[in-house]
C-alpha cells in the first residue's frame, strides 16, 4: 500500500477545512487535504449564502457579532469577487416589537457594527415588494457571498503553494503512535484505492462530523450539536438587499439575494445524524409562511428548490443541557487535543460560520505553530484569494456581460445561468471529474428554473467529449444527477414549478427514457449478479 507524507494533514474540505489549508499552505507548510466528498457539500453548500454583518447576534451572542464584523470586513478586502455587496436591512414587522429595534441599534453599537435608523418610506422605495406595513427599518452591512466559489478559490490558493487537495477520499481512521496523532489511512472513494497520509500535524476540520474523526483519534466526548436547517430558494430575486426581521433570531426570519434568486431561511432543529438531514412538508409550509411576512404575496411566487443544511454547534460539556439549538453559541471552538487529552498532533476546529472561517483558520494555525515551536506570518487577512487580486465584488449582470461579448462565436449550455460551452468545458479540464454534479458546484449549472431539464443532456454530451469517458459513465453520471435534483424539488411542486416539473418528467422518461439507459457494461453487470 502506497503512501503520503507531509508536515500538515487537513481533514474536511468545507469552508472551513479549506480556509485551514490556505492558511497552513501560505505560510510555507507543506499541505495536504482530504475531503470524502467534493469540497463544499456540506455545510457549506447548504446555507442561504449570506456574509453576516453580525446584526443577527447583536443581542444574544456578543461574541459571534464580533467575530462577524470583524471578518466581513477582511473578506471584502481578500475574497471580493466572491462576495455581492447588498447591503442589509432588519425590519420590524407588525409581528415583532417596535421596541425591539432600541436593543439592537444597542446591540450593533457595542460589537462594532454600523448601523443606521431610516425612514420606512425610503426602504420602500428601494425595495417595493417589502411588507408596507414595516414600522422601523435599519441598515447594516450584510452581504451575500457565493461559497462554492469561495472554498474554490481557498483550493487554488493552496495548490499554488504547492498543496494537495484530495477529494473523494474518505478517512477510515486516524494513525496513532501512543499519545501521539501521525496522520490518518484514507480511501479514494472512486478508485477504491486505500493509503496511508503520514504527518506532522493533522487538523480534523469535519464541522458536524467533527466528533466521529475526534473519536478515531481516540480522543471522546468532543460534542457537536447537528442543527438542520431547511432553506427554500425562489426562481427570483424579490428583494435585491439581505432582509431580516428585527427580532431575537427565530425560523424564517431572512431573506437572501444570492445570484439570481432569493433564499428564504431558515429553521433550527437539533437532529442525531448529520448525514441524514430530511425535509418535512410542515417546514416547507412554515417558510412560505414566514416569507409572507416579510414580502406579501411569497406564496404566489415560484419556490424553485428547498434543501437542509446541518450547522456544526460546539457544546461546552460545562454547559447545561438544551434542546433548542439556538441556545448554543454560533462562536467557534478550537480543541487542543494535547492540552485537552494528552493528544499531540492533533487539533480540531469547530463552529462558527462561514462569515468566520479564515478567522478560524488563522487561530487554529497560530496554535499549531506555536505546538511546533515556529513563528510564521499569516497571509489570509493581506493577500486576496486569486480571483479577488483585482478586488472587485461580483455584480449581477457579470455573465450576461461576458455572454453579449461572445454571443456571436461561443455556444450557450444552459440558458438559466448564461453556462457557455468554453467556460464549460474549460471547468470540467480543470475538475477532471466524471460526476455532473461536481460541474455544477463550479459553475451553477442546472439550477436555474429547469432544474436541469434542457441543460443537462448536453452538458452529458460535452462531459463524454471532455473526460472521454465510456456511454454507461456518462448515463450514470445523467441519471444520478436527474434524482439529485428531484429531491429538491419534490417537496415544494405546486404553480410553476409543478408544471415545470412535469415538462422535465415527459423529457425525462417520454423523449429520453432517462431511468432506463444503461449504465453498466454488460459483462459487469453479469458478474455481479452472478458472481
Amino acid at each position: 500500500m502506497k503512501s503520503v507524507q507531509t508536515e500538515v494533514l487537513v481533514i474536511g474540505g468545507g469552508a472551513t477545512g479549506a480556509g485551514v489549508a490556505w492558511d497552513v499552505a501560505t505560510r510555507g507548510f507543506d499541505t495536504v487535504l482530504v475531503e470524502r466528498k467534493d469540497l463544499g457539500e456540506g455545510t457549506t453548500g447548504r446555507f442561504h449564502g449570506l456574509l453576516h454583518s453580525g446584526g443577527r447576534y447583536a443581542v444574544k451572542d456578543k461574541l459571534a457579532a464580533e467575530e462577524c464584523i470583524h471578518e466581513n470586513l477582511v473578506l471584502r478586502r481578500v475574497a471580493a469577487n466572491t462576495i455581492e455587496n447588498t447591503g442589509g436591512y432588519f425590519v420590524t414587522t407588525p409581528w415583532d416589537d417596535p421596541a425591539f429595534g432600541d436593543r439592537f441599534m444597542e446591540g450593533c453599537r457595542d460589537c462594532g457594527i454600523p448601523v443606521e435608523e431610516i425612514a420606512p418610506p425610503d426602504a420602500f422605495r428601494a425595495e417595493p415588494r417589502i411588507n408596507r406595513d414595516i414600522s422601523r427599518v435599519f441598515t447594516v452591512p450584510d452581504a451575500a457571498i457565493d461559497a462554492w466559489k469561495l472554498v474554490w478559490d481557498c483550493a487554488k490558493s493552496t495548490k499554488e503553494h504547492n498543496g494537495k487537495i484530495l477529494t473523494y477520499h474518505r478517512v477510515l481512521d486516524i494513525l496513532r503512535t501512543g499519545d501521539v496523532v501521525r496522520g490518518a489511512s484514507v480511501r479514494n472513494e472512486l478508485s477504491g484505492e486505500e493509503f496511508d497520509v503520514h504527518a506532522d500535524v493533522t487538523i480534523n476540520a469535519t464541522g458536524a462530523w467533527a466528533g466521529k474523526v475526534a473519536d478515531m483519534a481516540g480522543c471522546p466526548g468532543v460534542q457537536v450539536l447537528a442543527g438542520k436547517g431547511i432553506m427554500i430558494a425562489m426562481n427570483h430575486r424579490l428583494v435585491n438587499v439581505v432582509v431580516n426581521r428585527c427580532t431575537m433570531p427565530a425560523d424564517g426570519d431572512i431573506l437572501v439575494p444570492i445570484r439570481t434568486v432569493s433564499v428564504i431561511g431558515t429553521t433550527d432543529i437539533r437532529i442525531k445524524d448529520p448525514d441524514e438531514p430530511d425535509v418535512t412538508q410542515a417546514e416547507v409550509e412554515q417558510m412560505l409562511d414566514d416569507g409572507e411576512k416579510l414580502v406579501p404575496g411569497f406564496r404566489r411566487a415560484r419556490a424553485l428548490r428547498v434543501w437542509a443544511g446541518v450547522r456544526p454547534l460546539f457544546k461546552d460539556v460545562r454547559a447545561p443541557e438544551t434542546s433548542d439549538t439556538r441556545d448554543v453559541s454560533r462562536s467557534h471552538a478550537l480543541l487542543d487535543h494535547e492540552a485537552r487529552d494528552g493528544v499531540t498532533g492533533f487539533l480540531t476546529i469547530t463552529g462558527g460560520k462561514l462569515t468566520t472561517f479564515r478567522m478560524m483558520a488563522e487561530e487554529t494555525v497560530d496554535k499549531m505553530c506555536e505546538q511546533l515551536g515556529t513563528r510564521r506570518e499569516c497571509r489570509t487577512s493581506i493577500d486576496p484569494l486569486p480571483a479577488s487580486r483585482t478586488g472587485k465584488f461580483y455584480w449581477l449582470g457579470e455573465r450576461l456581460s461576458k455572454r453579449e461579448a461572445t454571443m456571436h462565436e461561443d455556444q450557450l449550455i444552459c440558458e438559466c445561468e448564461l453556462i457557455q460551452r468554453r467556460n464549460l468545458e474549460r471547468v470540467m479540464k480543470q475538475r477532471s471529474s466524471t460526476i455532473l454534479d461536481d460541474i455544477r458546484r463550479a459553475v451553477r449549472l442546472g439550477m436555474g428554473p429547469c432544474q436541469g431539464g434542457f441543460c443537462m443532456y448536453r452538458a452529458t454530451g460535452i462531459l463524454h467529449d471532455v473526460e472521454r469517458i465510456d456511454s454507461w459513465t456518462a448515463n450514470r453520471s445523467l441519471r444520478d444527477f436527474l434524482q439529485e435534483r428531484w429531491k429538491g424539488v419534490q417537496p415544494i411542486l405546486y404553480g410553476d414549478q409543478l408544471r415545470q416539473a412535469r415538462l422535465d418528467d415527459w423529457i425525462f422518461h417520454g423523449v429520453l427514457d432517462v431511468e432506463h439507459l444503461p449504465t453498466d457494461r454488460l459483462e459487469d453487470r453479469a458478474e455481479r449478479e452472478h458472481p
